[in-house]
Order: C-alpha cells, then sequence, then structure tokens
C-alpha cells in the first residue's frame, strides 16, 4: 500500500487539482479492486472494468474482447482461493492523456501457496459516464 500513497502524494505535487482527483479514483479503484481479489471476488475484482464488449485485455494467450468473457477467464483461471493468492501491486506510472483517457503502468504480484505470480501491466482507463473504468488492460 505505501507505493500508491507514494505515487499519490508524488502526483499532488505536479498536478492540478482536477487531475488529483482523478489520480485519487483511479487510484481508489485500484485499491478496491485489490480488496476484492484478496476476499476471492471475482466478480467484486471485475467492478472496475467496462462491462462492454468492446472491453479488451491481452493476456499471454492473446487478446480477449469483453467484460463477460475476461470475467469467465478470470474464473477460469483462478477457480479458487489457492490459485488466487494475495495481489499486490506496485503503480510505476499514472499518466493523464486527455481529460477523458488515463494509461497506468505497474507491477503485479501473486504471493500463492501453488507457486507465486508475478508480471508488469498496462492498464488504459477512460472516464464513462463520470466514473473511470478500465478499457484495455495489458497483462503479462
Amino acid at each position: 500500500m505505501k507505493p500508491v500513497l507514494f505515487v499519490t502524494l508524488l502526483l499532488s505535487f505536479f498536478a492540478s487539482p482536477a487531475q488529483n482527483k482523478d489520480v485519487k479514483e483511479i487510484l481508489d479503484l485500484l485499491d478496491r479492486q485489490t480488496k476484492a481479489w484478496n476476499n476471492a471476488d471475482i466478480d467484486g475484482f471485475m467492478v472496475g472494468y467496462w462491462n462492454d464488449d468492446s472491453l479488451m485485455f491481452i493476456g499471454k494467450k492473446g487478446i480477449t474482447y469483453g467484460y463477460r468473457q475476461t470475467m469467465d477467464n478470470y474464473k477460469k483461471n483462478y477457480a479458487d482461493t489457492a490459485q488466487m493468492g494475495r495481489l499486490t501491486f506496485d503503480i510505476l506510472h499514472v499518466n493523464k492523456l486527455s481529460s477523458e483517457y488515463y494509461f497506468v503502468v505497474g507491477k503485479w504480484f501473486l504471493k500463492r501457496s501453488v507457486g507465486d505470480l508475478s508480471g508488469h501491466y498496462t492498464l488504459l482507463f477512460r472516464k464513462i459516464n463520470g466514473q473511470w473504468m478500465i478499457i484495455s488492460d495489458h497483462s503479462s
């Protein structure tokens, strides 16, 4: 949690008040996702994703389109708490692309009894109906 707080504080010195609010909302969303995952709540984890057929998830097996298919893949690949483990994110960059888009780069880590996993991710956020949503996730 300390890296997220550090990034938030660092960005607060260089960003406008509106941008600070946006970054805080995005980091809060990622924090809620982490908590949902660590409570074995994939449905709650998915709340951060755009519930649309155009959602794009890119992983080691290629591109998946759509909210439902992305959720189904998570549930298939992380069917129990042993597979899910304990998730942590390390946010590396939060970049404003426009008033409607942010790009986030980070590292993910799963501490698991069946073997740890880790990698990097890039997330494209879009503000839709006043809410920041992940519209594209590339995790490897």
